[in-house]
């Protein structure tokens, strides 16, 4: 699966692995300027907040690719355009804010260099960037395989894996490494309603692999965890406020809810570029509404009657006082978060 990227720079152009499309289809969009990486990343094409920041950054690329080397002026305001473009493109996960902001970075430092020269900076920030995510996701899958137990079951919401980062994923990868030190792992993936992240990409990227895996409506998780058939609970994040408050997918602090009724460990998978140590709780973190039509049909089918109301946050908010540990590329951090984050802080693990 390693090889089935989410993301590919190719010859001026990305090359971003459809996942509205899958398990279906295997459609691969190229795309040429930062407005298409936009769309992609609004109409969820790339979606998991380190694969939407990797993709951010080359927007920032293909904004100014094609420009000619004396228009600096013009090369200036087009890339700072992009930036605020791609800045707006999802409000919700911390990645896609981090990651231009290195590419601002990169574009101060070069001010004075020629035209040129800054693009292939900016270039190689980006792909530096899709490989220190590499790393850090193996990182976080080798500190995560260490909790468990030689034959398990791990449940896990939405999509964390490789499609949602650079490669082998956070909740996923931790599956993996797992696995590859002779541990039997089967997953639980949640649905996930209302795109079917779970289902449609989780259990394919797990199938793909012949790693066990078995999907359940969302509602079905207290039953699974009432028979003891879960050990662990492993999700991803996209925004984690300094006390632990996480945001990640609808749907995920429901379960967190039950694992502590049912005493099952509940972790976070999250690289420090998550870390919004700027937020002092969950209540700061922004939370994406989404469109109507995602709940009001499923497919073909329409699933609510015309005129009813329907609600659509993308996130909800994981108080940390309900998770157990975070699972990092440093380590595992655990309660009281605040005081664990402050060495963060301070030791700039954070770029």
């Amino acid at each position: 699966m390693e090889e089935l990227q989410s993301i590919v720079w190719h010859n001026g152009r990305v090359r971003i692995l459809d996942q509205t499309r899958l398990p279906g289809e295997l459609v691969l969009l190229e795309i040429s300027d930062h407005h298409g990486v936009v769309k992609a990343i609004k109409q969820l094409s790339i979606r998991g907040a380190p694969a939407i920041g990797i993709a951010a950054a080359y927007g920032v690329v293909l904004s100014i690719w094609e420009m000619e080397e004396s228009d600096r002026s013009a090369f200036f305001e087009r890339v700072n355009q992009a930036i605020e473009l791609l800045r707006a493109s999802r409000p919700t996960a911390k990645n896609l804010f981090w990651a231009l902001e290195s590419m601002r970075q990169v574009l101060t430092r070069h001010l004075n260099r020629p035209v040129h020269e800054i693009r292939g900076a900016l270039l190689q920030e980006a792909q530096r960037i899709q490989a220190d995510d590499l790393e850090r996701c193996r990182q976080i899958g080798r500190y995560g395989a260490a909790l468990l137990t030689p034959s398990c079951a791990v449940l896990t919401h939405c999509n964390a894996g490789a499609l949602a980062t650079a490669g082998h994923g956070t909740a996923l990868g931790i599956v993996r490494s797992a696995i590859s030190l002779g541990k039997k792992v089967r997953v639980f993936a949640c649905e996930t309603r209302p795109l079917l992240q779970g289902a449609r990409i989780t259990a394919f990227e797990l199938h793909e692999d012949a790693i066990p895996v078995t999907v359940l409506c969302d509602n079905m998780a207290a039953h699974v965890m009432s028979r003891s058939m879960v050990q662990f609970v492993i999700v991803g994040a996209d925004r984690i406020a300094r006390n632990g408050d996480t945001a990640n997918k609808i749907g995920t602090f429901g379960l967190a809810i039950l694992a502590r009724h049912f005493r099952i460990p509940f972790y976070v998978a999250a690289p420090l570029s998550t870390f919004d140590l700027d937020l002092r709780n969950g209540e700061q973190i922004p939370i994406e509404n989404r469109g109507d039509e995602e709940v009001r049909c499923c497919g073909s089918l329409t699933a609510v009657p015309e005129g009813v109301p329907v609600l659509n946050p993308a996130f909800d908010v994981t108080p940390g006082a309900l998770i157990d540990a975070f699972i990092t590329e440093k380590g595992i951090l655990r309660s009281p978060y605040d005081a664990s984050l402050d060495p963060i802080k301070n030791l700039n693990l954070i770029p």
